[in-house]
């Protein structure tokens, strides 16, 4: 698993999971480039990586919402770092507690917010896919990893958010099945040149609320949420030339909460 010579783009970089997966493609040898709007938490992010690893490591703010500050992004990676050859859609609009219509009751949940939600988990991954493909099929063995949700497969318990300010947005759960059904189809249409795999994530802890981490890890077969470094394993795994016959391919890790 040597990735030393290429390229990865995380977008979500700075957060909790996408700098745990560039921990560990940095660690592998590759080049890395965190994507995010945070630019304080990039810097950070970026600085921690190439101290650890002596990679090289680079933060481009970008606004994912922005079609048109994507259409920069190909450019500036190619000009800080060489051109792409691993991207990992793995930005999630999550909202935050001044969003309207998010954590709300089905009934109030707003399309403006509908709309951003798709537009940052579905969109934004398609277009950057789109515009990274030419590097990604330069590079003779570009790999493409989205990131969806247990969301995206199942459905809500909404009773596991009982008594906290907690819910489930539908425009989150559809556009990470979306997410699944784009790996799909990318699959085949950018095959054989870049492979196209989806990781799954199931809850991760972030400090929820006791009643809630209880329901939860009380229905997960292995009795515990997840943690960043679940998710190791799996980027390593799609990134690198040990996932070369594998293609179209949605890997769960989610603790076992979809095998009921």
């Amino acid at each position: 698993m040597d990735l030393r010579g290429r390229v990865a783009v995380i977008t979500g970089g700075a957060g909790h999971l996408g700098h745990a997966m560039a921990d560990t493609l940095a660690e592998l040898g590759a080049s890395i480039c965190l994507v995010d709007r945070n630019a304080e938490a990039l810097e950070a992010a970026t600085a921690a990586l190439g101290e650890r690893w002596q990679v090289n490591a680079a933060g481009i703010v970008v606004d994912l919402e922005q079609e048109s500050q994507r259409a920069t992004l190909p450019a500036r990676v190619a000009e800080r770092l060489g051109n792409a050859d691993i991207l990992v859609n793995n930005a999630g609009f999550v909202g935050d507690s001044q969003l309207q219509g998010w954590v709300v009751p089905f009934e109030e949940q707003r399309i403006d917010t509908w709309r951003r939600a798709m537009e940052v988990n579905v969109t934004a991954a398609f277009h950057l896919s789109q515009l990274f493909a030419p590097q990604l099929k330069a590079a003779g063995r570009g790999s493409i990893v989205n990131v969806s949700s247990i969301y995206g497969v199942v459905g809500p318990d909404m009773e596991l958010y009982e008594g906290t300010a907690m819910g489930n947005p539908a425009a989150y759960a559809v556009s990470k099945g979306g997410v699944l059904q784009m790996t799909r189809w990318l699959s085949t249409v950018l095959a054989p040149a870049v492979r196209v795999n989806c990781i799954t994530p199931g809850g991760i802890a972030r400090g929820q609320p006791a009643a809630f981490v209880e329901r939860y890890e009380r229905r997960t077969p292995l009795g515990r949420m997840g943690r960043e470094e679940d998710f190791k394993g799996a980027i390593a795994y799609f990134a690198s030339d040990l996932s070369n016959w594998v293609t179209g391919e949605n890997l769960m890790v989610d603790g076992g909460w979809t095998a009921w």
